[in-house]
């Protein structure tokens, strides 16, 4: 089936049924814009201009726009649609009048093209129009949605769609989960190209999962997801698809400028903050005056957009993380450390595009795409830890108490390092349209990077001359600030741990890292009309892909041979660090490049030799595809389905050690297999704006590559070897989906939605007891040991349900007919053997994950407020059974924009409203393992679009 065609080129213009109509002022117009001249049809997204005054309009879900306030005169209205040359209709408009056209128009094209020629240009009725004729479930939002909220990242505004939850780090979101399911099992594309990830790290070690805080909004023109998929998809998408569409030129052939230039200040530190943002280009060549309207694509066949962003912020905030005993000798909230972070980072993120196309006619076009988006950061963090020695005596009152007589208890500690990642996409495609069929193909290069030119690691340690710390105690309890340790040190150290005299050199490292995750492409698609039920609308597509992929991760370490003792007070300055209120103090903070400046950037020891080989991997991974999809429509009947075949080889490099001596050994492994993943989704129109979907599909989520990596590390002293696990199976998924949609006047909605995951071969990390020979790599271990790795679970599901609901109230009277509000909820009931008979929720899953907004929009005024609410999940997996969760969490931001004119409008944004803390706990609630805030963040500046 193809989909119900929204796009239009003009067939024919009918002006009918003027009826007159008092107004207070000069006239208006109502129109209203249909398809199919028997039918007559509504059609959304036609873009409505008023070329004399440079008002414009799109039409909603009920084909209706309007033009208020129109002063009587003779006006011409531009018809645009999203591919297709504007064409331009005189009307008048009488004094006190309302004019009523009916414009009937020709289908030409579905919403969902619209979404990916207009991108940047989309109005919201389109994206919800591309929603509703999408043979699967998709939501959608456009660039123009996004910057009515202070999302800084294509991640931040993704997680306002159903569905959606965001994993933070460092105050910003970073990876992005769909309906209960992390990040390494889900897939982005950028203009229908995967991205490979950037950082050698993801929330569960599959190392597969995209980093968002490295794509810039303002390099985006729009971004589906993809909840059920279609045989034409890559199957890699067991939670599903983040599709990214690049901005585009404007088919009316007109060049255009839009882009943003803001300021802001970042609450806790006072800090800068820079947010540029610019977009331009046009279509050239031909014949045609560039002031002219283009009839034909011939008369400007050549396309340019070109985009840069850069958003510069110096956060800082501040942390606390204790770590517990977890031993059933010791009281269960004992302490075994208190750390005290404060950090300060510098980002400098980035983002630059370009879209070259040439389209000699309406059946054939060409493009070259390209981007490059990332960051680089500088990162300071400075410490006090506080590590009692391991004596707690419970008090019977909350509180307990220890000794801090080792040496080591306390520590000053600076992390010194910078780091870029970098995304980079280079596509060269293409379509070709003939006797009814249509051709697309496309060969592509992406890069995922991760670049660390140094890592420092310093540690000073408590060491008073006189050597009068073996009186030293610590009372202490959850009683602080959100369950936040609470603490008194009593003895000579009480008035002097913060005294940097009484500190001296104790450790000093560096590590570097150069990663990458490449991939080169090739896929082609046919599509072409069939009549093979002599249903209404029918078509059979077919196509093919190859993804030939290359990973590397390096990272050498260095050290420093005979540490000189230099004393803290000659690498620190400055006044005492204080924060949470007062309640924490760290000392004054350690100066950054003074140990540097003095030894150098350190040299492989032996040891270091070790640790490197531990950190290199070489893999590669090659998928082969292809598909075949039938897709039909009868009446208000529509159905896709087909079958998608997916082969995977790969083949692994790596290094096994081990810390008895033995030389770093080579080590390899390869694998191949194969799947078939059917699927079938249906729906039904109940009414013109109403329907109802069921869906079956089925997808992949591979092993990451470390995994499956074939090296072991093991350390003898302990008894513990880490391995990968190279006979893992893919985790695969059956989807099952039934949803009812009501569409609303001017691009509203409710929907709600069931949907039931079954998931076969999920990877957990596991441990396990094993018995090895004492020999080789293994010499120096006698008995069992306990090896760290992965494994697949059992059955394992995320089953629930989304609600959605967003509305326009146009028809309340005056100016409040600007008013509208929108709520979308998600509730996951998820599963799976997190160890040999013990079941949990599945990571990343959020039983209930809501975002409710405000918001007005009258006369060139918008604004918005949003709320954003996630439960609790489980973030990490411990081998002592007591699991880390992230904290449920609700925050509040807030938008506004005033236009000064057409092409102008002023904004003002702030951010995290409510101070919202990251919060991490270690079993129950209140056993809080990390706890850092970050402020409020304000901005203002000025949008423009010419």
């Amino acid at each position: 089936m193809k989909p119900i065609n929204l796009r239009h080129t003009i067939l024919a213009v009918s002006i009918a049924h003027l009826f007159p109509a008092i107004a207070l002022a000069a006239g208006a117009i109502d129109g209203k814009v249909q398809e199919d001249a028997a039918a007559k049809r509504p059609l959304a997204g036609v873009l409505v201009t008023i070329r004399e005054t440079g008002a414009s309009a799109s039409t909603g879900k009920d084909g209706q726009f309007s033009f208020h306030d129109v002063a009587p005169g003779s006006y011409t209205l531009a018809l645009q649609v999203a591919d297709q040359a504007a064409i331009d209709r005189k009307i008048t408009v009488a004094d006190q009048e309302t004019l009523r056209p009916e414009i009937l128009l020709e289908p030409s094209a579905s919403a969902a093209q619209q979404i990916t020629v207009l991108a940047q240009f989309a109005p919201a009725a389109i994206a919800r129009a591309a929603q509703q004729e999408a043979p699967n479930l998709v939501n959608i939002t456009t660039s123009a949605e996004m910057k009515k909220l202070p999302d800084v990242n294509t991640g931040e505004a993704v997680r306002r769609l159903p569905g959606v939850s965001l994993e933070t780090d460092e105050g910003e979101g970073r990876y992005v989960n769909i309906r209960g399911l992390d990040a390494d099992l889900n897939s982005t594309t950028f203009g229908g190209v995967r991205l490979p990830p950037t950082n050698n790290a993801s929330p569960f070690g599959g190392y597969r999962a995209v980093t968002f805080d490295s794509i810039p909004i303002g390099l985006v023109g729009a971004i589906a997801v993809t909840k059920s998929n279609l045989p034409e998809q890559d199957a890699e998408a067991l939670g599903g698809t983040i599709e990214i569409t690049p901005k585009t030129a404007p088919a009316n052939g007109r060049p255009f400028l839009q882009g943003n230039v803001g300021f802001g200040r970042e609450e806790l530190r006072g800090t800068n903050i820079t947010d540029i943002s610019i977009s331009g280009g046009g279509r050239f060549g031909g014949s045609t005056p560039a002031d002219s309207n283009i009839v034909a694509y011939r008369d400007r066949p050549f396309s340019f957009v070109g985009t840069l962003a850069y958003y510069e912020d110096k956060r800082g905030f501040d942390d606390v993380e204790p770590a517990y005993l977890d031993s059933a000798s010791f009281p269960h909230n004992a302490y075994s450390a208190i750390d005290q972070r404060v950090y300060q980072l510098h980002r400098r993120r980035h983002g630059y595009g370009i879209d070259l196309g040439y389209r000699p006619d309406a059946d054939n076009s060409y493009y070259f795409r390209a981007f490059d988006a990332g960051h680089t950061e500088s990162y300071l963090s400075d410490h006090l830890t506080i590590t009692p020695d391991g004596n707690p005596v419970a008090l019977g009152n909350g509180q307990y108490s220890d000794t801090l007589n080792a040496n080591g208890a306390l520590v000053k500690k600076l992390r010194d390092e910078q780091e870029t990642i970098r995304d980079q996409v280079f596509v060269l495609g293409g379509k070709n349209k003939f006797d009814g069929r249509t051709l697309d193909y496309r060969v592509a290069f992406t890069k995922g990077s991760y670049d660390k030119p140094y890592d420092y690691n310093s540690s000073y340690t408590y060491a008073p001359a006189n050597g009068a710390n073996s009186d030293a105690n610590i009372l202490y309890s959850l009683g602080g600030k959100d369950s936040t340790p609470k603490y008194a040190i009593s003895g000579t150290a009480a008035n002097d741990y913060a005294n940097p005299a009484n500190y001296t050199l104790s450790s000093f490292r560096n590590s570097t890292a150069s990663n990458y995750d490449k991939e080169t492409s090739f896929a082609s698609n046919l599509d072409s009309p069939v009549s093979w039920g002599g249903f209404d609308d029918e078509s059979f597509k077919v196509g093919g892909s190859v993804r030939l992929r290359k990973k590397l991760t390096t990272s050498p370490q260095y050290s420093y041979q005979n540490l000189p003792a230099i004393p803290l007070t000659a690498a620190a300055g400055g006044p005492n660090v204080v924060y949470y209120d007062g309640q924490y103090q760290n000392g004054p903070a350690i100066t950054p490049g003074y140990l540097q400046g003095q030894l150098g950037s350190g040299t492989q020891q032996p040891g270091d030799v070790i640790s490197t080989a531990q950190q290199f991997l070489s893999a590669k991974e090659d998928v082969y595809a292809a598909y075949g999809q039938y897709q039909y429509r009868q009446g208000a009947f529509g159905l896709v389905g087909g079958v998608r075949y997916e082969a995977t080889r790969d083949h692994s490099d790596a290094l096994s050690t081990s810390n008895n001596g033995a030389d770093p050994a080579p080590v390899s492994g390869s694998r191949h297999y194969a799947n078939f993943f059917p699927s079938l989704q249906v729906k039904y129109e109940l009414q013109p704006d109403l329907q109802v979907r069921a869906a079956y599909s089925s997808t992949i989520a591979r092993p990451g590559f470390n995994q499956v990596n074939p090296s072991l590390s093991v350390d003898t002293g302990a008894g513990i070897i880490a391995r990968g696990n190279p006979d893992l199976k893919p985790a695969t998924a059956n989807s099952f989906d039934l949803s009812i949609e009501k569409y609303l006047p001017d691009a509203g909605i409710l929907s709600f939605g069931l949907f039931d995951k079954e998931i076969k071969d999920y990877i957990v990390p596991s441990v396990s007891t094993q018995v090895v020979s004492n020999d080789a790599i293994f010499a120096g271990i006698t008995g069992p040991v306990r090896v760290a790795s992965y494994s697949n679970a059992g059955k394992s599901y995320a089953r629930g349900f989304e609600f959605n609901y967003e509305q326009r109230f146009k028809k309340l009277p005056g100016i409040l007919s600007g008013l509208g509000a929108g709520i979308n909820w998600t509730y996951v009931n998820s599963r799976f053997e997190i160890r040999p008979g013990e079941y949990s929720s599945l990571p990343s899953s959020s039983k209930n994950t809501a975002n409710a907004t405000i918001f007005y929009e009258r006369n060139g005024v918008n604004l918005r407020l949003a709320g954003y609410y996630v439960s609790r999940d489980l973030f990490a997996i411990q081998g002592t059974g007591i699991d880390v969760y992230n904290s449920s969490r609700f925050s509040m931001d807030f938008g506004g924009t005033v236009a000064i004119d057409k092409n102008l409008a002023v904004y003002f944004n702030a951010k995290n409203l409510l101070d919202t803390p990251h919060r991490f706990e270690e079993g129950s609630s209140d056993r809080v393992i990390q706890r850092e805030f970050y402020g409020k963040t304000f901005q203002l500046g000025l949008n423009f679009n010419y």
